[in-house]
């Protein structure tokens, strides 16, 4: 009787996120719970159901330029955190940036994210320290007119307007975690308010808005319910999660691993919340292998394409699937089609932008 009662309650929430109609905070923090094959199997099903509404059977792609590893930061989950000597760190030159650039967008993405740590090349320098990259992003722009996002950490309200008027679409810059005692042992010494501070001032600026989270570093399903929560009344276009991978000669080295089966939870819940919005797939946690399993759990963007002999790293794993060549478009359109999906046009993309805008 007991069950069910469980199965009459998980159909009206899922039937309840069909219609479009909020959940409540309970029913979120059920949805979390469920650890059932048979009850994921209805979550996932109803989030590509979500997903089909506003996408159809297309996928966006994201190209991926991590131009600097030098980062001023001490965040205890990064291998690239300021203190660590065990690694060899590179800053790629204008020209660098501008070919990769020119590669992926050859490749097929739809968009470029150029992503570094808060290197105190640039920050350091303020202005001055900024000026080449702004103008590497105009001639990006004017060569190729495609959509750029921004993932240069909380740079100052002068930098963020010249990166608007450079072209940028996207600014993203995540909070990792909305529980402000976790955030505050994850990104140490770091203000909590000035960096969600800086999203909303990017959104007011008419820039779009990518807000991220870690799972598997200490949160609870009340920390994502209250996450959730918190990047609704931000208004975050697209949302993203990854599974946390400790890296050595960090303060989290030792971390105890999360099965890989919450963050694929998170995915689909996000889409029930969130159903006209992008959700990425990342291939930085698990590479190509882990691919299908994300997009079958209602993500619609495939993130984190990196050209092989371009001397780029990932985040999560530095070097996973990149020399190999199996971080590029080619490698996942097979992925895309036995998910019953497709790679996006262009314009399908730049629509979309438009539209949320």
């Amino acid at each position: 009787m007991a069950t069910n009662l469980a199965t009459s309650k998980l159909d009206g929430i899922l039937e309840k996120a069909t219609e479009e109609v909020p959940l409540g905070r309970e029913e979120l923090l059920l949805l979390l719970g469920l650890s059932d094959e048979e009850d994921l199997s209805k979550v996932y099903e109803t989030a590509r159901f979500l997903r089909t509404r506003y996408f159809k059977d297309r996928v966006f792609i994201y190209g991926f330029v991590y131009f600097s590893t030098y980062c001023r930061n001490e965040c205890a989950f990064c291998l690239y955190r300021k203190s660590n000597r065990s690694l060899v760190r590179y800053r790629k030159t204008d020209l660098e940036i501008m070919e990769t650039a020119l590669s992926l967008v050859e490749s097929g993405v739809h968009l470029l994210d150029l992503t570094m740590g808060e290197d105190p090349f640039y920050f350091d320098n303020r202005e001055s320290g900024f000026e080449h990259l702004i103008r590497t992003v105009e001639h990006i722009k004017k060569s190729t007119d495609i959509p750029i996002m921004i993932s240069a950490g909380v740079v100052s309200v002068q930098i963020l307007r010249k990166f608007k008027e450079s072209g940028v679409d996207w600014y993203a810059t995540y909070q990792e975690t909305h529980n402000q005692d976790l955030y505050r042992k994850l990104r140490l010494g770091q203000s909590y308010d000035e960096r969600m501070e800086r999203k909303k001032l990017a959104q007011k600026m008419g820039f779009l808005i990518e807000e991220g989270l870690l799972t598997g570093v200490g949160d609870t399903n009340e920390d994502l319910v209250n996450s959730l929560e918190e990047m609704k009344k931000l208004g975050a276009d697209q949302l993203r999660v990854m599974s946390f991978v400790p890296q050595k000669d960090t303060p989290m080295q030792n971390f105890l691993y999360v099965p890989r089966s919450r963050e694929l939870l998170i995915i689909a819940v996000m889409r029930l919340v969130f159903p006209d919005c992008l959700i990425p797939a990342s291939l930085d946690v698990d590479g190509l292998n882990g691919l299908a399993e994300r997009l079958n759990s209602g993500a619609n963007v495939v993130t984190s394409i990196i050209p092989p002999q371009s001397g780029l790293a990932g985040v999560s794993n530095h070097s996973l699937d990149i020399e190999d060549g199996n971080r590029t478009v080619s490698k996942i359109i097979p992925v895309l089609k036995d998910c019953g999906l497709v790679s996006a046009s262009r314009e399908e993309y730049a629509e979309w932008i438009l539209q949320r805008h």
